[in-house]
């Protein structure tokens, strides 16, 4: 800043304009994360009707619930380039059309290929949208509420989660079931992916009245627009000295227009291999398998369907409740204690659940849970989500959005992005085999690395609570390099 003395002091906090309009911002652009939470659990209350429909076997099942991810990681890998060459609105409105043109066409499906296609889709526009939001965000973001406000991508998915499981909830009750037709000759399982049109409409319309990034703007010698953009989100003394240093930020990218994300380890740079880890281990603790397939697993031990989707929603409720205290949390504790914190939680939820379905009873083909078992499943299983909603699930799009170099961070972060959405596929089309085979060895397996995650934190990752990117970014090459040297002297 160019003078302490002429910046308020809470100029950047919530209760300041210039804070309340980052947030709006940030906001309107996370509703692309609500897309994503969206589009990956209205699949929830559906998947029983899907495999009922079309005669599927579990492998089939667990493949047209995961394809769209898929097409998460397509789009994810494509995104940072077509942001950076049309613009990161029209990318928004790209992932928009995408993500309502796949809501009709699943609703009105007629087979599995073209399903799997509407699925696909869908999944392309969701992971455009991934990688834009939070590079929008990072870039119209002050460094004093960065953390919370990258945190609203993660808000906005929980959100999305909960509508979702809310609408399910409410279609499949109305009709007397998911298979049960409900308006239009329609059944319900239907109507849940045509209401994706309403959440993919408001992100396109938000698309044509938000402000384009200032970065973009000046990358293209728009300095002027730019500038107007920065004068309603930094108080006028840092006015200049902001886009001075983006300036040379992006005159040094084109100088690293070149740069490649090639490393010694493993063919990549080491602080890629940092982002993709973290993302592999946010998908791999299972977090998805609750939310995507929890109606099947409640059923699966005894509830009905009705109790299994209002279960559903008290957990989508419950992830965003925790996912707003780790956006109180994030800029005042720190990264790395929430996420110890959180992988531990998980661990022992995870574990508990393995023991919990080891108990689990077959009588004529309906597994059950004797005596307490059964909520101590349920228990755990919303343990599982408030530790993974406080921590992992938010703060690795924080920390994707801190580590990277700036002249490697489009291409990296849509790397660690594809990393997520293929873990994700994995995971969750293994599922439904998995757990006929056996659910105790299922969620020990999550568990495990839930208990890997906390060890993979404790070592390698670096504390960047309150740093500007910049500083962000130095902290994780420093410590590579410090590693490096002490390699050499060795």
């Amino acid at each position: 800043m160019t003078s302490t003395g002429t910046i308020p002091a809470n100029a950047f906090s919530m209760k300041s304009p210039f804070g309340r309009r980052a947030a709006a911002l940030s906001i309107a652009a996370a509703v692309g994360g609500f897309l994503f939470g969206f589009d990956s659990s209205v699949i929830n209350g559906a998947v029983d009707s899907i495999q009922e429909n079309f005669a599927l076997g579990e492998f089939l099942k667990g493949f047209v619930v995961a394809i769209a991810l898929l097409g998460c990681a397509l789009g994810a890998i494509i995104a940072g380039n077509l942001s950076d060459r049309w613009g990161r609105l029209r990318v928004m409105k790209l992932g928009a059309i995408m993500f309502l043109v796949s809501s009709v066409g699943s609703a009105l499906t007629f087979s599995v290929p073209d399903l799997i296609l509407w699925r696909v889709i869908g999944g392309i526009g969701i992971g455009i949208a991934s990688v834009v939001a939070p590079a929008y965000i990072a870039e119209i973001a002050p460094r004093q509420i960065r953390g919370a406000l990258a945190s609203l991508q993660q808000l906005a998915i929980t959100l999305g989660i909960f509508a979702a499981l809310l609408s399910d909830a409410v279609l499949a009750t109305s009709a007397g079931g998911a298979s049960e037709q409900l308006w239009w000759g329609l059944a319900a399982w239907r109507w849940m992916f045509l209401i994706g049109v309403v959440p993919a409409a408001v992100y396109g319309a938000l698309a044509f009245v938000m402000p384009e990034s200032p970065r973009y703007l000046l990358t293209k010698n728009r300095a002027d627009e730019a500038r107007a953009i920065f004068a309603r989100l930094v108080p006028p003394a840092d006015l200049e000295k902001s886009v001075n240093e983006i300036s040379q930020a992006i005159e040094t990218d084109r100088k690293n227009a070149n740069a490649s994300l090639r490393g010694p380890v493993l063919g990549l740079q080491g602080i890629v291999w940092t982002g993709i880890i973290l993302s592999v281990f946010q998908q791999f603790v299972g977090i998805n398998v609750i939310f995507y397939y929890s109606t099947t697993l409640w059923q699966a031990v005894g509830f009905q369907e009705s109790d299994s989707l209002l279960i559903s929603v008290i957990t989508s409720v419950t992830n965003v409740v925790v996912t707003l205290v780790a956006i109180f949390l994030v800029d005042r504790v720190g990264r790395k204690p929430i996420l110890l914190t959180g992988s531990t939680l998980m661990a022992v939820s995870l574990g508990t659940m393995a023991l919990a379905f080891a108990f689990a009873e077959t009588v004529d083909g309906a597994v059950s849970l004797p005596g307490a078992w059964g909520p101590i499943a349920l228990v755990a299983a919303n343990l599982f989500v408030v530790g993974f909603g406080a921590s992992w699930g938010p703060l690795v799009w924080v920390l994707l959005g801190e580590i990277f170099p700036s002249r490697i961070r489009g291409k990296a972060l849509g790397v660690a992005a594809a990393a997520q959405w293929v873990a994700n596929f994995l995971i969750t089309v293994s599922f439904p085999v998995m757990s006929e085979w056996s659910l105790p060895v299922t969620y020990g397996m999550y568990a495990l690395f839930a208990a890997l995650s906390f060890v993979y934190v404790a070592i390698k990752i670096p504390e960047t609570k309150g740093m500007a990117l910049e500083q962000s970014e130095t902290l994780f090459t420093d410590s590579t390099a410090k590693k490096k040297a002490a390699a050499a002297k060795r």
